[in-house]
């Protein structure tokens, strides 16, 4: 008898061990029918319309960096396996909370959907098409690597202006009126990543441009390490036998700086601001390790020991020779440092701008940065007149972009935050200005509460 329940003990367990093996995953899918979903288009306009909805990818960290995300700002990475542990630390969420899962093909994300059913959140949505359809479909999306097989984020293309063209007569017949897309001659652009420094965009995450004359090249921005600026240096060779005369620092910061032993090595010249050069020999070590932190060997051949400009020059500016071209180095005053720098090629109306000018990312307000004295500042680069301005960070652009991402939002932001202090708010009130209208700017999670902090605690005091 002993043996009897034994046998159809075992038995009973065979029997549910069968059974789970025939519950697979596809067969779990195929059994939920009743969860909410959405496509491309309806995903897109649901997003546009609402800031305040969640968005979860729940493919693992490393499919993400390999394949990227979608590029928006409601966008959160929970992985599927940790979604019970975290999903609740996400910021603002609750019960009630409008959340949309996707995953590559819909189908880790509609299992996730019926688990945040069964943990009590009452709105859930699961995205049907996947990141794979909203890719194709040529949605925005974030690589953490634009160009896997080059150290660089982006390599260089050549910068190119609009220019319009008037109506003529043809043939006795009046041409349509057009607008046409020109090369700037000798001019290209690295554009660099909008997100912090990451070992995967290499710390190549700002633009890092260069130009071609008849009497060297010059190169504007030194690179984020020796191997970065090695790197541009090869792109340059492959264009030009010229060689690279001079180096301009647009300010004191890693990814501007950090390449400089390496064009010390190839004998150029490297100019920088003096504030500039003050900050670079008092901080030299320590922006050097905050950089080794982030890329770790991907900073190998970077000496600290030879990261000095050799020329500096002050508030005003200088003209550098350069065969037929005309180049301005420009100090149009304060903007996100005290050090930033541009340069101006007045006979093309060209603006390199640095960190004066944003685009595509929100700005960083840093401690030191005088945000009132940045807005006077602008009024300076506006009256250039430039048709092509390449900012310090993002594509580049037109004056009304680089206005949008620069100028526009640091008056919102101090009108915003005047109100608070004229009604005898604090922080707390502060760190609740609405910003939803950034939320699709890179690094726009990294730093709105910094920058509202930084700027409720200058203007308390202004």
């Amino acid at each position: 008898m002993k043996r009897f329940v034994i046998f159809i003990y075992y038995l009973f367990v065979a029997l549910i061990a069968h059974a789970e093996i025939e519950s697979d995953g596809n067969t779990m899918i195929d059994s939920i029918n009743n969860v909410m979903s959405v496509n491309t288009n309806e995903l897109v306009n649901m997003l546009d319309a609402d800031p305040n909805i969640l968005l979860i990818d729940v493919r693992t960290e490393y499919e993400v960096l390999d394949l990227g995300r979608i590029n928006r700002g409601q966008n959160r990475n929970v992985p599927r396996g940790r979604l019970e542990f975290e999903v609740n630390e996400l910021p603002g969420i609750d019960e009630s909370t409008t959340i949309i899962v996707y995953s590559n093909e819909s189908k880790r994300s509609i299992l996730a959907a019926k688990k945040l059913e069964v943990m009590g959140y009452n709105n859930v949505i699961n995205y049907a098409d996947g990141y794979n359809a909203w890719k194709d479909s040529g949605q925005p999306v974030w690589l953490s690597d634009m160009e896997p097989d080059s150290i660089l984020y982006r390599l260089p293309k050549q910068v190119y202006k609009l220019v319009a063209i008037p109506s003529e007569i043809v043939d006795g017949e009046e041409t349509t009126p057009r607008i046409d897309k020109i090369a700037v001659e000798g001019l290209y652009s690295a554009i660099g990543a909008t997100q912090p420094s990451t070992y995967e965009n290499s710390n190549h995450n700002n633009n890092i441009s260069f130009l071609i004359t008849n009497d060297g090249v010059l190169v504007f921005n030194a690179g984020g390490s020796y191997l970065i600026a090695k790197a541009i240096h090869d792109e340059i060779k492959e264009l030009t036998d010229q060689r690279v005369k001079y180096v301009v620092l647009e300010n004191a910061q890693g990814h501007a700086m950090l390449g400089t032993s390496y064009w010390k090595d190839q004998g150029a010249i490297i100019i920088a601001h003096t504030e500039a050069y003050k900050k670079i020999r008092e901080n030299a070590e320590s922006i050097f390790d905050r950089a080794t932190r982030s890329i770790k060997d991907k900073m190998i051949g970077t000496r600290v020991d030879s990261l000095l400009p050799d020329q500096a020059f002050g508030n005003g500016g200088i003209i550098l020779p350069m065969g037929d071209t005309i180049i301005e180095l420009l100090h149009l005053g304060p903007s996100h440092s005290v050090d930033d720098i541009q340069l101006w090629l007045p006979q093309h109306k060209v603006l390199i701008s640095g960190d004066t000018a944003f685009n595509e990312r929100m700005l960083p307000v840093f401690p030191e940065t005088d945000t009132a004295a940045w807005i006077e500042t602008w009024g300076k680069l506006e009256e250039l007149g430039a048709e092509v301005i390449i900012p310090g960070h993002g594509v580049p652009t037109d004056i009304e972009t680089v206005t949008r991402f620069t100028k526009d939002y640091l008056l919102y932001m101090r009108a915003e935050v005047k109100k608070i202090i004229d009604d005898f708010g604090g922080l707390t009130d502060a760190y609740n200005i609405d910003q939803s209208a950034f939320r699709d700017w890179g690094t726009y999670m990294d730093l709105r509460q910094r920058n509202v902090e930084r700027i409720f605690n200058t203007m308390d005091f202004e």
